[in-house]
């Protein structure tokens, strides 16, 4: 295997560590680590991929975004509040950068509008929701 092949794998595993790390502690995001973790899959290894995308953490988490289909509410609410925590102490550390704390504020007005408007809120199905599923 190729030098850049390895590499995209190794980024790829530690992405999924931290986004199944993310995906049981509230403060840190799965989604954008799993995100990350698909794409250095895809550039390093069609089997490891391909295992990667059978994952329960994948299916949670990240499948119906990747198809277009959008997130559950929950998923949204979770990101946006995650987010907001982190970008919040960036913020307050930043108290004598203003126009650095101006930059932090734009991404998050943006990121906060992303996921309300452009990204569709699926609902989930009910019998999976019952079941424990969702």
């Amino acid at each position: 295997m190729n030098p850049k092949k390895l590499l995209y794998l190794a980024l790829g595993f530690v992405s999924l560590a931290l986004g199944a790390v993310g995906a049981v502690v509230p403060l840190l995001p799965a989604f954008p680590f799993l995100l990350l973790a698909a794409f250095c899959f895809a550039k390093s290894s069609q089997k490891v991929h391909n295992w990667f995308l059978s994952t329960k953490l994948y299916k949670n988490n990240l499948e119906s975004y990747v198809k277009g289909q959008g997130m559950t509410k929950k998923t949204k609410v979770r990101i946006m509040i995650t987010v907001t925590a982190l970008m919040s102490v960036g913020f307050f550390m930043m108290h004598q950068v203003r126009i650095g704390q101006l930059i932090l504020a734009e991404v998050w007005v943006f990121h906060i509008l992303y996921f309300l408007f452009g990204v569709k809120t699926i609902h989930p199905d009910p019998r999976e929701a019952a079941s424990g599923q969702a």
